[in-house]
């Protein structure tokens, strides 16, 4: 199943658009990186942010900015987490 996501990232005080493509779930990493950007944009300290939401499941850790919680609304905590061991084991 192929989805398309358009969202909206802030550079030089101009918006334009990106498009990610899916297949199945969006990839992981693109998502937090575009939350971490968002987060980061909005004056938050990101990595505190995100931990928070991954412990509590609160999506309000969260910024509503460029769609980033609805973006890290389509990921399972679980497989978050997952993914941030991968790759911090390299395995």
């Amino acid at each position: 199943m192929k989805k398309d996501f358009t969202m909206y990232m802030k550079y030089d005080r101009d918006l334009i658009e990106n498009e990610i493509e899916c297949v199945g779930e969006c990839k992981t990493k693109e998502i937090l990186e575009e939350v971490y950007r968002s987060l980061e944009e909005k004056g938050y300290k990101p990595i505190n942010q995100l931990v928070g939401y991954l412990i509590s499941g609160d999506p309000t850790y969260i910024t509503n900015y460029n769609g980033a919680r609805a973006l890290i609304s389509k990921l399972e905590r679980d497989e978050i987490l997952e993914e941030v061991l991968k790759t911090y084991l390299k395995k």
